[in-house]
């Protein structure tokens, strides 16, 4: 069987990726509300016109978000896969996941706030 080309490759990665980010928003509830808030802020940003760094900022912040998020759903689907049943250290492993999505959102508040509240205020 030949080798496939790098290029087939990388062409089948995405596909993957874009298959994995499509179960993401579909199957879990906080990607769904964060991705209402990714259109909320997205919109306020071309209402407010924010500069350049602004964007790359709050896209920045909205892509850490969700990515991270993504990972934490991965990190509890693989512990509910690995261990079924109650076990006080997957709930460790779980919780430390979901405090790092607590984190970056907290981040993405303030970063969010810095970019508007001087603009509604």
């Amino acid at each position: 069987m030949p080798k496939e080309s790098f290029l087939v490759n990388r062409i089948k990665s995405v596909g993957f990726a874009i298959r994995g980010a499509i179960l993401l928003v579909k199957s879990e509830a906080s990607i769904k509300i964060q991705v209402f808030i990714t259109i909320i802020m997205t919109a306020a940003g071309f209402y407010f016109e924010i500069s350049n760094t602004e964007w790359i900022l709050q896209i920045f912040a909205i892509a850490l978000v969700l990515g991270i998020e993504g990972m934490n759903t991965a990190v509890e689907k693989l512990s509910d896969y690995v261990q079924p049943e109650f076990d006080k250290k997957i709930g460790v492993i779980k919780d430390i996941s979901a405090g790092a999505v607590m984190l970056v959102s907290i981040a993405s508040s303030i970063i969010g706030c810095i970019i508007y509240f001087p603009k509604i205020f």
